[in-house]
């Protein structure tokens, strides 16, 4: 078994022991319906652990770097999910750790005072990605004020698994620290809605 193999071993791990990974009906923050959420602050919420699972993305985003296929200034996660995340992965980097939030209208911003300047290389950094909406969103936030998203960082990528609702992924280099199986239906296409099992929703954004 590769490193690579032994390093998604262990993460996948690290998300069993905390129960970080759940099985049922749930609706995403995208408004799509899987049976399977990964609760990616049940990890989080322990700092050895995060800084664990984020261990294999930093070295792996370290080698490019220092391969000449990436340069990063600042890693921006957004709020909530990937506020930790890319926390974490400046820390590992040695570069600053930045987050975008909702403002009282839904819309993704900075605040706090918080700003990239032109120019300026960023990390995107995600707790799961599924369909990429609040990375895209982010996207546009760093894009309007000049600065280049140089690539995607994330714990859980579901977003292979979920192409058809997200053809524009991907659109950066892709860092996952394990990618995760799980059904993925437009809400009027669920299979366990036909079933009458009522979904649940897990996640702390809204759904607009």
């Amino acid at each position: 078994m590769s490193g690579a193999d032994l390093a998604v071993d262990f993460v996948m791990h690290l998300l069993r022991e905390t129960e970080a990974v759940q099985e049922g009906h749930f609706l995403l923050s995208s408004g799509r319906h899987s049976n399977r959420y990964v609760q990616c602050a049940r990890l989080l919420q322990f700092p050895d652990k995060a800084a664990a699972a984020l261990k294999p993305v930093a070295d792996a985003i370290r080698a490019d770097m220092r391969a000449g296929k990436l340069a990063l200034d600042v890693v921006v996660g957004p709020a909530m999910g990937g506020i930790i995340v890319a926390y974490e992965l400046g820390r590992q980097l040695g570069i600053p750790a930045l987050f975008t939030e909702r403002d009282d209208a839904g819309k993704m911003t900075f605040r706090r005072g918080f700003a990239v300047s032109e120019g300026q290389r960023v990390l995107i950094a995600e707790d799961v990605v599924t369909t990429g909406k609040s990375s895209g969103e982010t996207a546009a936030v760093l894009e309007a004020l000049g600065a280049k998203v140089a690539a995607l960082a994330c714990v859980v990528d579901r977003r292979a698994y979920a192409e058809e609702a997200a053809p524009q992924l991907p659109r950066w280099p892709m860092y996952p620290a394990v990618r995760v199986e799980a059904a993925n239906w437009d809400a009027a296409d669920c299979d366990l809605c036909k079933k009458g099992i009522p979904p649940v929703k897990p996640g702390s954004r809204k759904v607009f």
